[in-house]
């Protein structure tokens, strides 16, 4: 045989001849930055890590952690053996201690009845409590260092979910149920051919969410049913400096973009927010010109999240500053 043909060999590594002690090795291990990158992956979560071993009452929860931009608060227990009904325990009381709205349970097998509990509970709490099961490995080739693997056993059904709070707040639709479904197909798009643009929770609404790490202002993916067309957009709330700032560096913008479709500035002088944008058209009420669009729209996020995630403030010219400082005169 060839040597260029030859393949490697996996191996499963036990995670005890790695990680000795779940506190002091793997604890502190997956509370590392790009440790905790590779769960948020997982689960589809911007985690950021706030206190290993936190307090609550009289007991310490392994990872207290944030999503990154909600605020919203997420516990992480790891048990590095078989789920056991402590453990299980052990999470309802540190989600209730310290109302958690994501419960993750790092485990390294699961036992069938322990999955059932975990799925009863996604299926019978509200759309602010979610429990994620998620099963760790670690697999070398031949002699290569251990790499780890989470895989979800468990996870909260966002859609269902979604479409039962928008039934008990009497405002399921058509145009709703349709929305969610278009959102949650699309999310599945990205998690497979894009995982680095991590997506929230599906809602039955005509934008959705994507966080650039910044809080002046967000890209927001859109889809108007009465007028066969989506977008990305980048939404500026209550910042007409911001706007203009990148309005200044339009040129740079638009090259750094690199889209073939026209951007549109608009600064809505009436209004406190502003947008730049880019549309297309697509068919909403035909399911199956869906995933025509799809490409499209994840791409483009991404390359929003890249140019509009920069400082643009710092980037201008002495001039810009000053021809933007005379405007606001």
């Amino acid at each position: 045989m060839e040597q260029a043909n030859r393949l490697g060999k996996l191996t499963r590594v036990e995670l005890r001849d790695y990680w000795k002690h779940e506190a002091l090795n793997f604890t502190r291990w997956l509370a590392q930055p790009e440790n905790i990158d590779l769960l948020s992956d997982e689960v589809g979560i911007e985690i950021q890590v706030v206190q290993t071993e936190a307090r609550v009452g009289r007991f310490n929860v392994d990872i207290l952690a944030e999503e990154e931009n909600t605020g919203r608060k997420i516990i992480i227990e790891n048990q590095l053996e078989m789920t056991d009904h402590s453990h299980l325990g052990q999470i309802i009381t540190y989600a209730a201690g310290l109302s958690a709205e994501y419960i993750i349970w790092i485990v390294r097998d699961v036992r069938e009845e322990h999955e059932q509990a975990v799925d009863w509970l996604n299926e019978h709490t509200d759309e602010h409590i979610n429990f994620f099961l998620v099963a760790i490995e670690l697999w070398r080739i031949e002699n290569s260092v251990p790499a780890p693997k989470f895989t979800t056993i468990s996870r909260p059904n966002e859609w269902q979910r979604s479409i039962r709070a928008s039934a008990q707040d009497g405002e399921i639709s058509d145009t709703k149920t349709r929305q969610i479904e278009f959102w949650q197909q699309l999310k599945e798009f990205a998690s497979r051919s894009r995982p680095e643009l991590k997506l929230q929770k599906p809602r039955p609404q005509h934008w959705y969410p994507v966080s650039i790490g910044r809080s002046d202002c967000l890209v927001s993916l859109t889809v108007v049913a009465r007028e066969n067309r989506v977008g990305c957009e980048l939404y500026i709330p209550g910042s007409k400096e911001l706007f203009h700032a990148l309005l200044a560096c339009r040129v740079q913008v638009e090259k750094e973009l690199g889209l073939q479709e026209v951007l549109e500035w608009r600064e809505l002088p009436a209004k406190k927010a502003s947008r730049i944008l880019v549309v297309r058209t697509c068919q909403f009420d035909d399911p199956n010109a869906w995933e025509t669009v799809f490409p499209w729209l994840v791409d483009t996020a991404v390359r929003f999240k890249r140019v509009f995630g920069q400082d643009w403030v710092s980037r201008r010219s002495p001039a810009m500053n000053n021809e933007i400082a005379a405007d606001s005169m």
